[in-house]
């Protein structure tokens, strides 16, 4: 693991530091006033989710914002992968087939590097390996990338939290630019939000879900964005969201998954949504301009 110096120098600051609006980075995605436009598991439409290839098609297809899954290994390695078991994205069967159920936290990350991750996909993207979160923070870092952050299943690692942010710390990522502009860290786990904003004040953090307005004031605590799923969303709901001040002094965010279709992203963009995550984002960028 290569430690930044930088990184160390600054977490100091970091209880002071100012989290920007995803919505002033328009760039990003839509037009200027637009959402903006998250690849889902990078640009998963087009290349194995969660692998290096899926971070370079988005950078490819012009999208600045990845979003990714982050869990743990047996020897406690933090790797980018959305299931809980590695059976659908990779060839663990064939390499380990006595393993079976094929969880991703009973495998060593030396035997999660041995897996190919591409060829499920395609052929030609054989040969793709399971990143580590420190070998994506690393590519996102090179294609001057953003990242939306998932915890996927904390209530598996405990500890996770604190692990991520170390890692985070530990590649740069938890420097002043980066908080205020580049990082969100997201869960389905309301209480491991809450330990992520505990932990790093000033981190952005999102809530994924769609909970009653009248529970809103809570979440406004200790997350800065409430991300639902595009089928759950109204426009009353978006705007009752917006009318709550978060942890960093400014409105709640909201961003919306998964959408994959250019009706649907008209949709919620009529809702007055701040970001749009999707497996295919040229297709939602394309619409919203």
């Amino acid at each position: 693991m290569h430690v930044r110096a930088v990184a160390v120098a600054t977490t100091a600051l970091l209880g002071v530091a100012l989290t920007a609006p995803l919505s002033h980075a328009r760039a990003d995605g839509a037009g200027d006033d637009g959402p903006t436009v998250v690849a889902h598991r990078g640009a998963s439409g087009y290349a194995p989710e969660n692998t290096l290839a899926a971070v370079d098609r988005a950078a490819e297809l012009g999208i600045r914002w990845v979003e990714n899954d982050v869990q743990r290994t047996r020897d406690g390695e933090l790797v980018v992968v959305h299931d809980e078991s590695l059976a659908r994205t990779t060839d663990v069967e064939e390499v380990f087939p006595d393993r079976s159920p094929w969880k991703v936290k009973d495998f060593t990350a030396a035997e999660i590097a041995r897996l190919d991750a591409g060829s499920w996909f395609g052929p030609e993207y054989a040969g793709a390996r399971v990143p580590t979160l420190e070998q994506y923070l690393n590519r996102l870092d090179r294609n001057h990338q953003k990242l939306l952050l998932e915890l996927k299943s904390p209530g598996l690692y405990p500890g996770i939290e604190q692990q991520t942010l170390k890692v985070l710390a530990n590649e740069g990522w938890l420097d002043r630019p980066h908080v205020a502009g580049r990082l969100v860290v997201q869960s389905f786990d309301a209480d491991s939000i809450r330990t992520v904003h505990a932990l790093k004040p000033a981190v952005k953090t999102g809530f994924l879900g769609t909970p009653a307005v009248s529970e809103l004031p809570a979440y406004a605590e200790f997350a800065d964005q409430i991300n639902p799923s595009h089928s759950t969303l109204s426009m009353s709901y978006v705007s009752s969201v917006h009318a709550f001040t978060g942890p960093h002094g400014r409105p709640l965010e909201v961003l919306t998954w998964t959408v994959n279709d250019a009706e649907t992203a008209r949709r919620v963009a009529g809702y007055e949504v701040d970001g749009v995550i999707s497996n295919k984002p040229d297709v939602v960028r394309d619409a919203l301009d």
